[in-house]
């Protein structure tokens, strides 16, 4: 199968993008995916969740235009948030969904499943900071966020919960990265993917194009892109 997956424990850094290809794995066990299913569509809030079995229909990341969702957060800025403190932004932001709280903890030590990359988004005065929640066994992309620092603490002005998800800065844009299942797709095997591109417009990310690339039946067929239009 084909998973979309992120770098667990790696800080990528200021004006670094993750490699589309890391998202885009060709195969990962039918069980990691079930199981993630399973054991977040009780309780993810804020998002519309993950799916425990069956076919499943892809769905805009947060809409087509996505305002604020939280207020400012009590976690002061920096000029580079670290894992620890971007788990603390997280765990008190009211708009994380308990599922992707739970997964919070540490994989080994210190070293939290959160991917953090830093970039100019918004227009503000500070660098934007884009997360990115995995699983700490599988590198499943589980939740995606995009903090702007506003009258000295952080907003949330992003989400996206439905995994397999991963966002990342691309040239001054935040492009998500889904899966998509068409109708009788097991969890296993999703028919495709779609890349969204969203643009910072008047106080809110607008969706400016995205890109269905459609799986191929054939093991080991590279992908086909299909742009849709809005």
């Amino acid at each position: 199968m084909r998973g979309l997956t992120g770098r667990a424990g790696v800080d990528t850094g200021p004006g670094h993008t993750p490699a589309r290809g890391t998202f885009q794995a060709v195969t990962t066990a039918a069980s990691v995916l079930t199981a993630l299913s399973l054991s977040l569509s009780a309780c993810a809030t804020g998002g519309t969740g993950a799916r425990d079995e069956g076919p499943a229909h892809d769905e805009p990341v947060a809409g087509t235009a996505v305002s604020p969702v939280a207020p400012a957060s009590a976690v002061p800025p920096s000029r580079t948030l670290t894992r620890a403190t971007a788990v603390k932004l997280l765990q008190s932001d009211p708009q994380v969904s308990a599922a992707v709280k739970r997964v919070l903890k540490p994989c080994v030590a210190d070293e939290y499943p959160v991917d953090l990359s830093y970039g100019d988004l918004t227009g503000g005065s500070a660098e934007d900071v884009v997360v990115n929640v995995v699983t700490c066994s599988d590198v499943v992309g589980i939740g995606s966020y995009v903090y702007r620092e506003e009258n000295g603490a952080y907003e949330n002005v992003f989400q996206a919960e439905e995994p397999p998800v991963y966002a990342e800065i691309d040239r001054g844009d935040l492009v998500v990265t889904k899966q998509v299942y068409e109708r009788g797709d097991p969890v296993s095997s999703p028919s495709g993917e779609n890349v969204i591109t969203y643009r910072w417009t008047a106080g809110r990310f607008t969706e400016e194009y995205r890109t269905r690339n459609d799986y191929s039946t054939v093991v080991g067929a590279e992908p086909s892109p299909a742009p849709e239009s809005n």
